[in-house]
């Protein structure tokens, strides 16, 4: 049963952000996270729920609106830790999908982790308006099952092999919530903008974060000065991804302590250049994915070109033919190949262990 006062509060918050071109105005970071506990919360009605995030993409959220939904996720969302010397990785991406270009995302990740850096990612199920194939059914392609566990065994799997994925629906049901109402609308909400500039993990990492549109780069930067992440790289990545195409230029920045530095990757210009690969279908994904854990195949030139591009963000004082030498030599190697299957051994074995906790 909805709460009349708090549903009373709420509709005074839409009234500031939907009035109106001349008199709308946004709403201060408190007064924004105030309004996404009410949506995640229940205390809000669908109606108010639609008419908000409606309101919000015809003036586009601002900046410290977007720091106090952020400021609601952090306390409320998944929370995930790092104790190990090498900075974490974060990736922050549509939370829609692919359906144009083949995803190279979950390999550049277990190249990262087999060289040490705990990566975290995060994702949902397929949700409009996209529709997409998600992070969980692509490294799922590849033998990692991230699947129906707690919280507690994806930290774990952190911990042990440097590669986490959580799960809206399973770990931040209250976010799965807003989900039908986005189908509803039709159109991707602003607090969509949220997959791209949030992180489960706490403490010290680079967070980096996709994007289409110019605007929604310099967004990002303002928001997350204002959220306090120190050290972002936002890329304008394949279908808004964190995947950095091959076909042409990467148009990317690192943002340190609030100051953008611009930086334009040349493909070409380290033998790197070729064409996206489209997305056909799951089984021809898994076939180039496989090939690519090998060192070989049609999808090994992006996992070089991003892995390594990654492992250079990471550590600046490295050139960054030496960091795609690196990454290279980790697929020829079958250290990448030897971290999946780890990882596939440490997942399956936490499986009964878990299940048999839930039946309990």
């Amino acid at each position: 049963m909805v709460n009349l006062s708090s549903r009373q509060r709420f509709r005074e918050l839409l009234r500031r952000i939907g009035s109106g071109e001349h008199t709308s105005r946004g709403l201060s970071r408190e007064e924004a996270a105030e309004a996404m506990a009410l949506m995640l919360n229940g205390d809000a009605t669908p109606a108010q729920v639609g008419a908000f995030l409606i309101a919000h993409r015809i003036r586009r959220p601002e900046p410290q609106e977007l720091a106090g939904m952020l400021d609601h996720y952090d306390a409320h969302g998944p929370s995930l830790h790092s104790q190990g010397s090498h900075l974490p990785i974060c990736f922050g991406m549509p939370y829609d999908g692919r359906t144009r270009t083949a995803p190279i995302f979950p390999l550049t990740a277990l190249v990262l982790a087999a060289a040490g850096y705990p990566v975290i990612l995060h994702g949902g199920r397929r949700m409009p308006i996209k529709y997409g194939i998600t992070p969980m059914e692509l490294f799922q392609g590849v033998g990692i099952d991230f699947s129906g566990l707690p919280i507690a065994a994806v930290q774990r799997c952190l911990d042990q092999e440097n590669l986490a994925l959580t799960h809206q629906p399973l770990h931040f049901p209250a976010a799965e919530s807003l989900v039908e109402i986005r189908d509803e609308l039709g159109k991707r909400p602003p607090v969509a903008s949220l997959e791209l500039l949030w992180s489960p993990h706490k403490g010290d990492h680079l967070l980096v974060s996709g994007f289409v549109h110019p605007p929604t780069e310099s967004r990002a930067w303002a928001t997350l000065n204002k959220y306090g992440e120190p050290n972002v790289v936002t890329v304008k990545g394949l279908e808004g991804s964190t995947d950095i195409p091959t076909s042409r230029a990467g148009i990317l920045a690192h943002v340190r302590d609030g100051k953008a530095e611009r930086q334009i990757f040349h493909p070409r210009d380290y033998g790197y250049f070729g064409a996206d690969l489209v997305w056909s279908e799951e089984k021809a994904w898994c076939r180039m994915a496989e090939a690519a854990l090998e060192g070989h195949g049609p999808l090994h030139r992006a996992v070089v070109w991003n892995s390594g591009s990654y492992l250079w963000f990471l550590d600046r004082d490295r050139s960054l033919p030496d960091c795609l030498a690196q990454a290279a030599e980790l697929l020829a190697g079958a250290q990448v190949r030897r971290k999946r299957d780890r990882l596939r051994h440490v997942l399956e074995s936490m499986k009964p262990q878990y299940q048999h906790a839930l039946c309990r």
